[in-house]
């Protein structure tokens, strides 16, 4: 496989490059990504010389520059990129329709004239706005986004929804509940509390900490990605989630646990506008249709999680720092960057 994927160093994106390689040695992958703050090139330092490997820094509401990348004859999209940090939207969302909007709609519609044969769009469980309690949602469940990310992801699964159904272009889309695991920016709630509590540092949790999010770690995303990737139905939308919601409260208390730290660190601050009080995902589909399960339980998937972040302070230091963004700068821009190998 030839595989397009965007956004391939922020988080998801990386951890899915680094299983793709692994899962399948001979795959060759460009990897279109903006350099934008929540991206990491040490996240793939490992794969600078690989043979196969290629980066291409840019937008990809830039279309010229996706005609450019789509000159390499490609076999997949598996789209990432978005903006994703909720806070950020709700100061301003300008980014997020910029991206998540504009530029899924840039990508659809080159990868339609260039005649992708599959073309996998990573969205989000907040599509599906906030549940009651005990409900979850399915793949039919109405779209209610209540943040401007959430509603700039909704937006994009549209787009792709109307390209299959208007050009039967053979898109899917999956939405995946919270990811947590190695290499996740440091501003999101996971590895926040675990950097707060190696340092010995107050733990900000929002409101009363009762908000319900069904957690899997990356690892168990990514292979369902792949497998949504080989044997998903064009035009289908499939859930992604370990299928156990539990309070942020209980996350931060497991964490502190693992470390040996105290419950006195936890800080219950004022809660966020808007904040969503419960996503919980129904994964029958993705389950019984391609035979997919999560293998990584969450207090496994948590201690691993930490001891990643406690193996590998120098990455956090240098996030927190700036200093990653340095490291884009020994990159050219795309019309440099040699794709003739792939």
């Amino acid at each position: 496989m030839k595989l397009l994927v965007t956004g391939g160093a922020g988080f998801i994106g990386s951890n899915f490059i680094r299983y793709y390689f692994k899962a399948h040695p001979d795959a060759q992958i460009i990897n279109v990504d903006k350099l934008t703050y929540a991206a990491n090139l040490n996240n793939l330092s490992e794969f600078e010389s690989r043979p196969g490997y290629r980066l291409v820094r840019g937008d990809i509401a830039d279309a010229r520059l996706l005609e450019d990348v789509f000159d390499t004859p490609l076999d997949a999209v598996v789209h990432f990129a978005a903006e994703t940090h909720v806070d950020r939207s709700i100061a301003n969302a300008r980014d997020f329709i910029h991206t998540n909007v504009l530029g899924t709609y840039t990508l659809l519609d080159i990868s339609r004239k260039k005649r992708i044969g599959r073309f996998l769009h990573v969205s989000t469980d907040e599509v599906y706005g906030s549940l009651a309690p005990g409900d979850s949602a399915d793949e039919q469940s109405s779209i209610q986004p209540n943040s401007p990310y959430a509603a700039s992801k909704a937006a994009s699964d549209m787009l792709v929804r109307s390209f299959w159904h208007t050009y039967r272009f053979p898109a899917v889309t999956t939405r995946c509940s919270n990811n947590y695991g190695p290499y996740q920016f440091p501003e999101k709630f996971v590895p926040l509390m675990i950097t707060h509590l190696l340092e010995g540092k107050k733990l900000p949790v929002y409101g009363d900490g009762l908000h319900e999010r069904d957690w899997i770690f990356v690892e168990d995303h990514c292979r369902a990605i792949d497998r949504v990737l080989e044997a998903g139905r064009a035009g289908e939308v499939y859930n992604i989630g370990f299928g156990h919601p539990v309070p942020n409260l209980e996350i931060v208390r497991r964490l502190i646990r693992i470390v040996g730290a105290s419950e006195d660190l936890i800080d219950h601050v004022a809660d966020r506008p808007g904040h969503d009080r419960r996503y919980a995902l129904c994964t029958t589909k993705i389950r019984r249709e391609l035979g997919w399960e999560p293998r990584v339980g969450l207090q496994q998937g948590l201690a691993a999680t930490v001891e990643w972040y406690r193996a590998n302070p120098a990455w956090v230091a240098s996030t927190r720092s700036g200093e990653y963004l340095a490291y884009y700068e020994k990159f050219y821009s795309h019309r440099d960057a040699s794709l003739a190998q792939l």
